[in-house]
């Protein structure tokens, strides 16, 4: 059953890996499809866990509001459609308090704050990938593409160092409460990996910022992984599941593949923006 498990993992990661590198370096349409599928499934596995089949007219409205505002800020920055689409999805967010008058009591009303809460962490950072993908008026993914790479050597390395040392009796853990297995040599196997990765991406000109930079770069996407790991599995312990989802075999679901990517990838753009670099 675990050599199973193992040969559904492994091919299951390869297609994952070919179908995300296909999205983000083919071109602008492929780009878009991939990444609403993603928002959209991601934000529904967290709705399901945080509200199951309750508050139904909600989450269909959060659900349109973080597809639409994905979708016209992609086609403002790749067809430049005017910036007035973008009314349409605060229209459908604006729907979400007004919705809940039609309630049957107060009782349980306090969930709705699921539904912002889902937006302002899934659908808010996917929305704004869409800014960093063109090159003036040229498509370019290999920047993104850069960011996963590195996101996914964190993963490498943490997994790597951790199981060969972090193990031990006498390790100490990361996060006991919240992740039991990650300890902080998984940490630093992983900071190791990600800024070792950012310095090869330079020498490839992938990073095409000075090498200093790169670094940093490399050092916060490696913390913010683990910080949207753990942001996510602090979710699931709270709503008391394993996995966010199943849509993807021996992975778990959408959200599970892309919680690091949901803190690594807006603090790397900030740090991006913030030195002038983008």
């Amino acid at each position: 059953m675990k050599m199973s498990n193992f040969w559904v993992r492994t091919l299951t990661g390869i297609v994952f890996l070919a179908v995300m590198v296909f999205g983000l370096i083919w071109d602008r349409t492929a780009f878009g499809a991939l990444f609403v599928i993603i928002l959209w499934v991601a934000l529904q596995e967290f709705y399901r866990m945080a509200l199951g089949g309750r508050m139904m007219l909600q989450q269909k409205l959060g659900l349109a509001t973080g597809a639409m505002a994905f979708l016209f800020v992609a086609g403002h920055c790749f067809y430049g459609w005017s910036t007035v689409w973008l009314m349409l999805p605060l229209l459908t967010l604006l729907l979400i308090p007004a919705s809940s008058l039609l309630l049957p009591s107060l009782e349980g009303f306090g969930e709705l704050t699921y539904i912002y809460t889902g937006l302002l962490y899934i659908a808010l950072p996917v929305s704004l990938s869409p800014l960093i993908m063109m090159d003036g008026e040229v498509y370019d993914g290999w920047l993104m593409l850069s960011l996963f790479i590195l996101i996914w050597m964190t993963d490498v390395g943490a997994y790597c160092v951790g199981s060969l040392l972090g193990q031990r009796p006498d390790a100490r853990k990361l996060a006991p409460s919240i992740s039991p297995k990650k300890s902080w040599w998984g940490f630093w196997g992983g900071v190791f990996f990600c800024v070792a990765a950012a310095a090869g991406l330079h020498f490839l000109t992938w990073l095409p910022f000075p090498l200093l930079h790169c670094l940093v770069l490399g050092l916060l996407v490696s913390v913010g992984c683990v910080c949207g790991d753990l942001f996510e599995s602090m979710w699931k312990r709270h709503f008391g599941v394993k996995d966010s989802g199943n849509c993807i075999p021996g992975h778990g679901g959408m959200l599970d593949r892309f919680d690091s990517s949901l803190v690594a990838v807006p603090l790397a753009c900030v740090y991006l923006f913030l030195t002038g670099l983008l």
